[in-house]
C-alpha cells in the first residue's frame, strides 16, 4: 500500500503566514536602471532627485504684455496709464520667456489698445504677476520620488521635467511556475490536436497564475507540464531554484494523495515550513524554502490555486518590490441564506452581491474548489472565521469587493428556478450597453418565492404547477407571498421531459420506465418546479418514487442534469429540451409548462427592472430564445397577473 501524505501539523492561515514571511525576512530583488518612459508601474529602488529646474527660465503664464511692475504703481480707473509697446511693454504669449528687465505680465483682457504702439492699463501690476518663475514647479536637487514608490503616469512627467531620463527601480520578481500532473494537457497541444483522451484535462492554472503575477508586477516563467513522478518533480524544482527565479510555484502537486511528491521533494532539497493550511479552498498549500528561495506548493483545484496565491504569493511579490499590498475594499452584507461552515477551517465563500432596497445582499455561489466560474461570477469574497460554524441570514458581515462598488447599484438580483433564458436575458442587456448585470442564484421556484418574501432579491423565476387546478404559479404566490404585492410577467412556455443519452440506448419511452432496474435517474432538488412536475406525473401514473434508482440524487440546474446524463453518471433525468439540445441528448417530451417572472410591485417602475421588461419584450431576445429549442417566447414580457 502506498504511503499517503496527511496534514498532521496543519496551521491556521495566520500561523502559516507568520511562519512563512518571518522566515523570509525583508526580501528584495536587485536594483536595475531603466528608461523613464518604461517606468510605469515599477518601484523606485532609491530616492530620485531632480537634475534640472522646471521651468528653467522665467516665463509668461498668460497671453498679454510684459511690464515692469514698479512702472505701473498708482494706476487706477481714474488714473489710467499709457504704455508704449517696445519701450514700456512687450507683447508675450503663454510659455514664452519673460523679456529681460521685465517682471510682470498683464493679461490681454486687461489691456486697452489705443494705437498700434500704445496701450492703456487701468490697474497696477505686482512683481511676478502671471509669471512662472525659474523652479516654480521643480528646483534642481529637489526630491521628486521617495524610495519604494510605485511610478504612476504623472510621475513620468515630473521625472522628465526634472531632467531624470533614467532611474533605478527594483527588478520585477521572476516567478517559476511548474505545473504537475500526468493528466494535464497544455491547451496549445490540444489546440493543435483537438482531442482530449479519457482522463485528460486542459492545464490552465499556469495561465491564471501567470496573469496574476503580471498583475502584481512580476514576470512569470512557465515550465512544461511535469508528470506525476518523484524524480521528475524534484528535478524540475531543483532547476527552477538554480535559475534566476525569485519564487518557485509547484502547481497541483500538493494534496494528500499518494502520488503527490511536492512536499517530499522540497524537504529533500531544502525545508518544508508548512504542509497544510486551515483554509478552504486552499488547504493543501505547502510553504517551503530551498537555498533561501521561497517555494510554494500551490493546490491544483482552480479556486484553491487562486486563493492560495492571493494569501502567500501576492504579498511576497509586493515585498520583493518594496511596497505594501493594497487594502481590500470591504462592504457590509447580509446573506440570502444560512451558510454552515466547518469548525477549525477559515472559509473563503464566493458570493454575488446586489443592493435590494437599502441593504446589500450576498448570494453564496457553489463552494466547489475546482469551479473557476465561481470566481468569474463573484462580486465578493466573504471570509468565515475558523472558529465559526457558519453565518446566518440575520448577521451583517463584511465581504471583500471584487468589483467597483458602483457596479453593485446596477446589479439586479435574481433568485429562483434555473432557466437558460435568464443567461440570454443577461447577455442581451449587456449587448445593448445598458451596464446592468443580473446576479442569478438557482435555488428552485419555491426558494425564489421565499427570497422575495424576505426581500433579498429584485425578481424571481417560477414554474410551479398547481396539480389541482393545472394553473402555474399563482396559487403558490398567494400562499407564500401573502402581504407582498407582486406583478407576474410571462417569460416563456417551455418543453419539459426526459433527457436520455444520444440514440436512447436504454430505449426509455416515458415516466413508467423510470422504475426499471437498469435505469439510473438523476433528479432536481426538492422545491423546484421540475421536481413538483415529476412528482405529479409519478402520482398520476401510480408510481412510488422509492422504486426509482437515483430519485434522491439531486442537481440544481437543468444543465447539471444534462451533464450527468451525457457523462454516464445517470441514464435519464428530468429537464428542459433546450438543455438536452445544448449537449446533443435525446429528449422525450412530457409537459409544456409556463415559466414566469415575479417582481414586487414597488420595484416594477425602477429603471433597471424596466430595462429587463423591455428586453424580454424585444424581438432580438425572443429570436435568441427560440433558437435554443423547446421555447415559445411569443408572450414574453406580457403582464400575466397582479396579486396584492
Amino acid at each position: 500500500m502506498k504511503r499517503r501524505n496527511v496534514y498532521l501539523a496543519m496551521k491556521s492561515l495566520a500561523e502559516a503566514k507568520e511562519i512563512f514571511f518571518s522566515r523570509l525576512g525583508q526580501m528584495r530583488t536587485e536594483p536595475e536602471t531603466i528608461d523613464t518612459e518604461q517606468a510605469l508601474g515599477r518601484v523606485t529602488a532609491g530616492p530620485v532627485f531632480a537634475r534640472l529646474s522646471s521651468p528653467s527660465y522665467h516665463s509668461a503664464a498668460m497671453d498679454g504684455i510684459a511690464v515692469r511692475a514698479q512702472q505701473t504703481y498708482g494706476t487706477s480707473e481714474r488714473k489710467p496709464r499709457v504704455l508704449r509697446i517696445g519701450k514700456d511693454a512687450l507683447w508675450v504669449n503663454t510659455g514664452q520667456p519673460l523679456p529681460e528687465g521685465f517682471d510682470a505680465v498683464i493679461m490681454v483682457e486687461k489691456v486697452h489698445m489705443l494705437e498700434e504702439d500704445r496701450v492703456e492699463i487701468r490697474s497696477p501690476a505686482y512683481p511676478w504677476q502671471h509669471v512662472r518663475k525659474v523652479g516654480e514647479d521643480i528646483i534642481a536637487t529637489q526630491l521628486l520620488l521617495p524610495q519604494n514608490h510605485r511610478i504612476r503616469p504623472v510621475d513620468i512627467g515630473a521625472l522628465i521635467s526634472g531632467g531624470v531620463f533614467s532611474l533605478k527601480v527594483w527588478q520585477r520578481p521572476i516567478v517559476a511556475i511548474i505545473p504537475t500532473g500526468s493528466e494535464l494537457v497544455p491547451y496549445k497541444v490540444f489546440q493543435d490536436k483537438g482531442v482530449l483522451k479519457s482522463g485528460q484535462i486542459l492545464e490552465y492554472n499556469s495561465s491564471v497564475l501567470s496573469a496574476m503575477i503580471r498583475g502584481q508586477g512580476g514576470v512569470p516563467r512557465v515550465y512544461g507540464v511535469i508528470r506525476d513522478d518523484r524524480d521528475s518533480i524534484q528535478d524540475a524544482i531543483y532547476r527552477a531554484v538554480a535559475s534566476d527565479a525569485h519564487v518557485v510555484i509547484i502547481n497541483a502537486g500538493s494534496s494528500a494523495g499518494s502520488r503527490d511528491f511536492t512536499a517530499e521533494a522540497i524537504e529533500k532539497l531544502g525545508e518544508v515550513l508548512v504542509h497544510g493550511v486551515a483554509m478552504m479552498p486552499g488547504k493543501p498549500t505547502i510553504l517551503g524554502v530551498i537555498e533561501g528561495k521561497p517555494v510554494i506548493g500551490n493546490p491544483g483545484y482552480a479556486v484553491s490555486s487562486v486563493l492560495s496565491f492571493e494569501q502567500f504569493v501576492a504579498p511576497l511579490l509586493y515585498r520583493l518590490q518594496g511596497i505594501e499590498p493594497p487594502e481590500p475594499k470591504l462592504i457590509r452584507v447580509r446573506l440570502t441564506r444560512d451558510v454552515p461552515s466547518k469548525l477549525g477551517i477559515e472559509e473563503f465563500l464566493r458570493v454575488n452581491i446586489g443592493k435590494v432596497g437599502e441593504k446589500y445582499v450576498a448570494t453564496p455561489l457553489p463552494r466547489a474548489a475546482g469551479s473557476i466560474t465561481t470566481l468569474t461570477r463573484a462580486e465578493g469574497i466573504l471570509r468565515i472565521p475558523e472558529l465559526s460554524e457558519g453565518i446566518t441570514q440575520s448577521e451583517e458581515v463584511e465581504a471583500e469587493l471584487l468589483v467597483d462598488e458602483r457596479e453593485l447599484l446596477n446589479t439586479v438580483v435574481f433568485i429562483g428556478s434555473h432557466d437558460m433564458t435568464i443567461d440570454v436575458l443577461s447577455d442581451e442587456i449587456r449587448k445593448e450597453g445598458k451596464g446592468i448585470r443580473i446576479s442569478s442564484s438557482n435555488v428552485g421556484s419555491l426558494g425564489g418565492l421565499i427570497a422575495l418574501k424576505k426581500g433579498t432579491c429584485h425578481f424571481s423565476g417560477s414554474h410551479l404547477l398547481d396539480t389541482e387546478t393545472g394553473e402555474y404559479n399563482l396559487s403558490y404566490i398567494r400562499r407564500y407571498l401573502r402581504g407582498v404585492p407582486v406583478a407576474v410577467f410571462h417569460l416563456v412556455k417551455r418543453e419539459q421531459g426526459l433527457m436520455v443519452a444520444k440514440g436512447n440506448p436504454k430505449h426509455i419511452k416515458g415516466i413508467e420506465d423510470l422504475v426499471r432496474e437498469d435505469i439510473l435517474f438523476v433528479n432536481r432538488q426538492s422545491g423546484s418546479g421540475t421536481r413538483v412536475l415529476l412528482d405529479f406525473k409519478l402520482e398520476q401514473a401510480g408510481i412510488d418514487p422509492k422504486r426509482i434508482r437515483g430519485y434522491d440524487h439531486e442537481e440544481f440546474t437543468h444543465m447539471a442534469v444534462a451533464v450527468d446524463v451525457v457523462s454516464g453518471a445517470a441514464d435519464c433525468g428530468m429537464g428542459i429540451y433546450a438543455a438536452a439540445k445544448a449537449l446533443e441528448l435525446d429528449f422525450i417530451p412530457i409537459e409544456s409548462e409556463q415559466y414566469d417572472l415575479i417582481v414586487p410591485l414597488d420595484l416594477v417602475d425602477e429603471a433597471n427592472i424596466q430595462v429587463i421588461l423591455e428586453t424580454i419584450r424585444s424581438e432580438p431576445f425572443r429570436e435568441r430564445v427560440t433558437t435554443l429549442g423547446g421555447y415559445d417566447a411569443s408572450r414574453s414580457g406580457e403582464l400575466f397577473a397582479e396579486i396584492s
